[in-house]
């Protein structure tokens, strides 16, 4: 009976799970308002089945989906869509968060950490994600979100042309999910979207972290399924998109008529999602996939649909072949001709088996049984349909594979089938289920049991927890020298007819005492009980051999070869030096390849790979087998949490140390916080395991330690001392750090610290850094700018002494040209005052001063009275000064003298005026009177009493020239 939550509250499943818990723990979890708080399951106290599932419940009922476990992430399939739950504003943030684990638990945080292990030092760099859980639980839409995260994250070029390289690679990543899904995935009973193939995709990153390129490994293709499926189950979701999405021309190429009904076509009338025919051509597209390929394609798939229509009669005579049904030959009509075949030819090699014996390899035809002609049409089927699936999954990987050069590190995503479990099992549900023991084990081995065994090898006081191993079921799978797997293949190489029952007794008998061989008395039908790490499973043996063989008749390979059809000539090639598996193992003797073997090479490869990374895990989980929203079914839900180990995973991970690091790594990265060491000498005694299962000193062997090591780990306190409240100073002794031997030991808080104080030292040594490039800048512009003023100066000096050069020069040139004038001058007058004869000088004639006007007479008689006076002053010397002058101007302007003593010396003087002037000057002189030599100097034409008839030029004789 389902039992529905609504907001947390249920009549039945609240008293059931309430009855199911003990006493102590009823005021714990008497409220559900502050489980939904806890988002880490390792805070739950106690850590049991019941209050983790209560802590669960409660969450879910809050549509809170995702909560941590440890190392582990627990999602809870909601069952509806929530598309703020993984919008690409949410990716950025996760992705730009300097602490993502402080935010709500997401699978984006998964990713980031991955994605940031990539770039730190932590060995080994690359990572991987096993995403596992039942069918149905969300694994498929799990590992599609994180594509999507890492195709937002992990591209940032800058230039542009590497910018659209990007985006077309991740496009391409992002559009090999829908045609993947297309062609392997189908609808089941527990899931409408369920993987029936396993596929482990890496994502490859260059150096930069941005990626490059991706590359798709298949595991086990339920190829089964194109010709046979369960009741209520579905054909893979391709067929189902070609016949609701082709249009009407596509309809009449490919013979699918509207209504059309194929036997390989159950339960067409359910409309999915995932139905949805455009979107896989576009996808086809992006990938490289043009579109006559791909109607080619559809093409060969309808010819597949048809020819599951084709079906067989008893023959009454053995000797002949069975003929077909009422209305199959149509059918085989249409199949022939898209799979471009004869159909003679076509009907021929599934209804008439042809034999090879003896040494000469005679070669006899034996009409086959209705049985043989419905299994060798379905081989034919299954056969074409799995190299259509590996060639897409080739198209692909040369689409989006990038260079081996191109990329250094990788994110791996591991999505295989989850644990199945059906009224009717068989080969496909055995595989499926030995690789989910497979990746438990990897789990148990990884975290569990290697990190126990990691504690006591490193010197780490340990209690153990007992954790549930599946190494048992393991031993009956696969174990040596006799388990199921071996059996079925020794089965397979007998050549003898095999029976169900007889394969049943066989296995009962051989590996009775087997503690995981369930018991098997209440069935009717021959089959074997294993008890999974999930639960026990029932194993049908009827066909379980000849699944496991596998056979692929010679004669089917051959018709095909001789398809004209292009895609199935490329897909099936003529090569002569191809042989086929049967006629290997007829010439050669050795055991053929079964279904079993391959499967478990290919599962030993993958997990080697997985052991070379680092593993992240998520546990998907299903809260209600009818794919119910807001539906939480306790019984269920437990029986998940059991079967992978969820509370142990709770336990070690709560008390243990999740983080280790090697001492060269640990000492490469934290080398910084040696500055962080305190003053004074606390020694490694201080630093012991703070709440953690040893108490003993945190390094007991300190002499063999590195150098830097110790400095780190002394640094430590100081590091807790500034990270640590004042009001707590008890935990400022103690240290959540664990030296063993050769590992270091920390939980998640401490490696947070660690981070914190080397983001720190980080920042202040770029402070430093750019605290000492500033002032280099400071130091190196002030000398560009002393060394700019003296070159200013100096061309300022120079452009002034130049200018002063130019003026002294133009100054030399106005003052040589004045000396000239002055000397010329100097030499006219004295040429023209001493040079000349003296003689008599005609008088003015009486008219001249009768003709003029009084005022022209009056300008003359100024002139004549004061032109000596310009004469002189312009030619004395420059040192002579004051009286001197005073009495060359008194002479001139006929000034009266009212001293006598004057030296003013008159050697003639009469009514007719003054005829020589001579200063006094310092040096010796000489007077010399001559004559004037100008004409009428002497005469005017009515003389007054005080006119001045003449007057001479000053000669001034010293011992030294004159300086001007």
């Amino acid at each position: 009976m389902m039992l529905r939550q609504v907001n947390g509250h249920s009549s039945g499943s609240d008293a059931q799970g309430r009855a199911s818990l003990k006493g102590d723990l009823q005021e714990f979890l008497g409220g559900e308002a502050p489980l939904h708080q806890l988002d880490d399951l390792t805070k739950v106290n106690p850590v049991t089945l019941e209050t983790v599932l209560r802590c669960l419940q409660a969450r879910y009922t809050e549509d809170i989906f995702y909560t941590n476990a440890g190392c582990t992430l627990v999602a809870l399939n909601p069952f509806k869509p929530i598309p703020e739950l993984y919008a690409p504003e949410l990716m950025l943030e996760y992705h730009a968060a300097s602490q993502p684990q402080k935010l709500k638990p997401h699978i984006f945080t998964v990713g980031e950490q991955t994605y940031r292990n990539v770039k730190s030092l932590i060995e080994p760099i690359n990572q991987s994600i096993v995403v596992s859980g039942e069918s149905g639980a969300g694994k498929t839409w799990t590992s599609r979100c994180l594509m999507k995260f890492y195709a937002v994250v992990a591209a940032s070029p800058t230039s542009c042309e590497n910018h659209k390289i990007a985006e077309r690679i991740e496009q391409r990543i992002l559009n090999s999910n829908p045609v993947m899904e297309a062609f392997g995935n189908a609808c089941t009973l527990r899931n409408h979207n369920s993987s029936r193939f396993g596929k482990f995709i890496q994502l490859q990153l260059n150096r930069a972290q941005q990626m490059t390129g991706a590359a798709v490994q298949t595991y086990l293709l339920e190829k089964t399924r194109v010709a046979c499926q369960a009741s209520s189950e579905r054909n893979f979701h391709i067929f189902y998109q070609i016949c609701k999405g082709a249009t009407q021309d596509e309809r009449l190429q490919w013979y699918l008529p509207e209504g059309a009904a194929f036997s390989w076509l159950p339960n067409p009338e359910n409309s999915l999602e995932e139905d949805c025919f455009e979107l896989t051509r576009e996808a086809m597209l992006h990938l490289g996939i043009d579109t006559p390929t791909q109607n080619n394609i559809f093409k060969v798939l309808a010819g597949l649909l048809h020819l599951g229509n084709v079906h067989f009669a008893d023959s009454d005579d053995e000797a002949q072949p069975c003929q077909l049904m009422d209305g199959s030959q149509a059918s085989a009509r249409t199949s022939a001709s898209l799979l471009q075949l004869s159909e003679n030819m076509l009907l021929e090699t599934v209804q008439i088996r042809t034999i090879k014996a003896g040494k000469q390899q005679q070669v006899f035809r034996k009409p086959c049984s209705r049985a043989e002609c419905d299994t060798r049409r379905d081989c034919l089927a299954k056969l074409i349909y799995a190299r259509l699936f590996d060639w897409l999954v080739s198209v692909i990987n040369s689409s989006i594979c990038a260079d081996s050069n191109s990329w250094t590190a990788f994110i791996g995503l591991l999505d295989v089938y989850g644990f199945e479990s059906f009224p009717d099992n068989s080969l496909e549900q055995l595989c499926i289920n030995y690789a989910n023991e497979k990746l438990q084990q990897h789990f148990v081995a990884h975290y569990l049991k290697a990190q126990q065994e990691e504690y006591a090898l490193e010197g780490l006081e340990w209690s153990f927890v007992n954790y549930q191993d599946n190494q048992t079921c393991l031993d009956l799978l696969e174990g040596s020298p006799i388990s199921i797997c071996s059996l079925i293949n020794e089965e397979c190489r007998l050549n003898r007819p095999s029976s169900a029952a007889q394969l049943q007794t066989r296995i009962e008998s051989a590996l009775a005492g087997k503690p995981c061989l369930g018991p098997n008395k209440l069935s009717r039908e021959p089959s074997f009980v294993v008890v999974h790490f999930a639960g026990p499973v029932r194993y049908h043996t009827e066909g379980l051999v000849e699944k496991n063989k596998d056979p692929v008749p010679p004669e089917l390979t051959g018709l095909l070869q001789q398809s004209q059809d292009p895609l199935l000539m490329m897909l099936f090639p003529t090569n002569p030096e191809e042989k086929t598996q049967e006629e290997l193992s007829g010439q050669s003797r050795a055991p053929a390849l079964t279904v079993v073997s391959k499967f478990k090479a290919s599962l030993e490869q993958l997990l080697q790979v997985l052991h070379s990374t680092t593993p992240h895990y998520i546990r998907c989980i299903k809260p209600n087998s009818q794919s119910q929203p807001q539906t939480f079914l306790q019984e269920e839900v437990l029986s998940q949490l059991e079967a992978c180990g969820l509370v142990e995973t709770i336990h070690i991970s709560a008390a243990g140390f999740p983080i280790r690091v090697s001492h060269q790594n640990f000492v490469e990265r934290y080398k910084l916080l040696r500055r962080l060491r305190l003053r004074t000498s606390s020694g490694l005694w201080g630093l012991c395991s703070a709440k953690g299962p040893s108490e003993q000193p945190l390094c007991a062997k300190e002499a063999t330690l590195q150098p830097l090591l110790q400095d780190i780990l002394h640094a430590l306190p100081a590091l807790i001392q500034t990270a640590t409240p004042p009001s707590d100073p008890a935990e400022t002794t103690q240290v959540p750090l664990y030296c063993g031997r050769t590992k270091i030991f920390m939980t998640d808080s401490m490696l947070e610290l660690l981070e914190c104080g080397r983001a720190q030292m980080l920042e202040q040594c770029a402070r430093c850094i750019q605290c000492g490039w500033r002032r280099h800048r400071l130091q190196k512009q002030e000398k560009q700018r002393r060394a700019a003023v003296l070159i200013q100066a100096a061309i300022r000096s120079w452009l002034t002494r130049k200018h002063i050069r130019r003026l002294h020069s133009a100054a030399t040139v106005i003052k040589r040209a004045w000396r000239k004038w002055r000397i010329r001058m100097a030499y006219l007058a004295s040429k023209e005052l001493d040079g000349m004869e003296d003689k008599p000088m005609p008088q003015a004639p009486s008219s001249l001063s009768s003709s003029l006007s009084p005022a022209h007479t009056k300008l003359l008689e100024a002139i004549i009275h004061l032109w000596p006076m310009g004469l002189v002053l312009a030619n004395s010397a420059v040192g002579v000064r004051g009286f001197q002058r005073k009495l060359v101007a008194h002479a001139c302007l006929r000034l009266p003298t009212g001293n006598p003593s004057n030296n003013i010396q008159t050697p003639q003087q009469d009514q007719a005026g003054i005829t020589s002037i001579r200063a006094l000057p310092q040096g010796s002189i000489k007077f010399h009177c001559r004559k004037s030599p100008l004409q009428y100097a002497d005469i005017c034409p009515e003389p007054p009493a005080s006119s001045v008839t003449g007057f001479n030029q000053i000669l001034l004789e010293r011992h030294r020239p004159v300086q001007v």
